[in-house]
């Protein structure tokens, strides 16, 4: 038998089986879990728990994956780094 009758055997298979209809139940739907909502309460809390740095000289120093460093300052609230 070659590749291509093979394929097409398997292919015509699964065909007759989704044409006989559901062999098992159907699993049914999970419900989306949310997290909580954030009240101005918890943002403020989270403000009030990380304080501002220092403003310094020191470099954030965190490497990419092409070799290059962040040239922001280090302990830097964005959450993304600028290489260069």
């Amino acid at each position: 038998m070659s590749k291509e009758a093979a394929l097409r055997a398997m292919r015509e298979a699964k065909y007759a089986a989704r044409a006989a209809g559901p062999s098992a139940p159907a699993k049914p739907a999970r419900p989306a879990v949310r997290p909580p909502a954030r009240t101005a309460a918890t943002k403020a809390a989270s403000a009030l728990a990380a304080p501002p740095t220092e403003a310094t000289d020191e470099l954030c120093g965190h490497r990419s994956m092409n070799g290059r460093s962040c040239t922001r300052e280090a302990g830097h609230a964005a959450k993304s780094h600028r290489y260069s």
